[in-house]
């Protein structure tokens, strides 16, 4: 979600090499960005429910959105446990039906109940996305609320070096990560955070930072690979990161 979605989608197919355009107004003009022909992300401008533009305008955000069964009964098991309805459920034409919810500790996440649009097409590849990872205040209630909710278990991580870092497994496949918030700069709010794999993090990020893009943490080596962290000219924060590790979102 974003104030100026066309300046959005130049930026991200000159960086990426994303295809996509503004969509029909029966979508909201919602732009399904593909990579190879392959759906990888969305963009649409930020808007009130009524079509208008809001006043003030919201932060750019980028939305991590968790597939489920079923949207109602997800919201129903989120409410449940203390998690906020931000957008009740709502079917978006024959493609799905979705929502966004506010976890306990006000971390915002979109939940996809998927009909005829299963969702990301290409994961795991340059340009596309590779993780998501909770930021949180409160690990330890987070990690119960959305094992009730979905479920997500999250499980400590066997990663070498990442002492400390939970995992949230489907299955014994780990879709994401979560971390506390204390390892991020003083007032930072809850947040789920999009990773996009990249082949070479030094040049995106020059490439970011020349289409005026700020730099929040230069390349750094960790436990996964290389990464940083970039928020782009309209000011929506995602990390870009070329792995070691291989990840499975899902």
């Amino acid at each position: 979600m974003i104030p100026d979605q066309q300046a959005a989608i130049d930026f991200y197919r000159d960086l990426f090499g994303w295809q996509g355009e503004i969509g029909p107004p029966e979508t909201g003009g919602y732009a399904v960005c593909t990579l190879k022909g392959r759906p990888v992300a969305g963009i649409m401008a930020a808007m009130n429910p009524d079509g208008s533009r809001p006043d003030p305008m919201p932060p750019a955000v980028w939305t991590t959105y968790l597939a489920t069964e079923s949207v109602d009964d997800t919201l129903g098991k989120a409410g449940d446990v203390g998690g906020k309805v931000v957008m009740p459920g709502m079917d978006v034409m024959d493609l799905g039906r979705m929502a966004v919810v506010a976890d306990p500790q006000g971390a915002v996440f979109g939940l996809w109940e998927a009909k005829s649009f299963p969702g990301a097409g290409t994961v795991n590849e340059h340009g596309a996305l590779i993780w998501s990872e909770l930021s949180t205040s409160d690990p330890e209630a987070a990690g119960r609320f959305y094992a009730a909710t979905l479920p997500m278990n999250p499980v400590p991580s066997a990663m070498e070096g990442a002492e400390g870092y939970t995992e949230f497994q489907v299955g014994d496949r780990a879709v994401g990560g979560m971390m506390n918030l204390d390892q991020a700069p003083p007032g930072t709010p809850p947040h789920w955070m999009v990773y996009f794999a990249v082949d070479d993090v030094d040049s995106v990020v020059a490439a970011a930072a020349r289409a005026g893009a700020t730099v929040l943490a230069p390349p750094f080596d960790m436990v996964a690979g290389r990464m940083a962290v970039l928020a782009d000219p309209q000011g929506a924060v995602f990390s870009v990161i070329a792995a070691t590790v291989p990840q499975q979102p899902a």
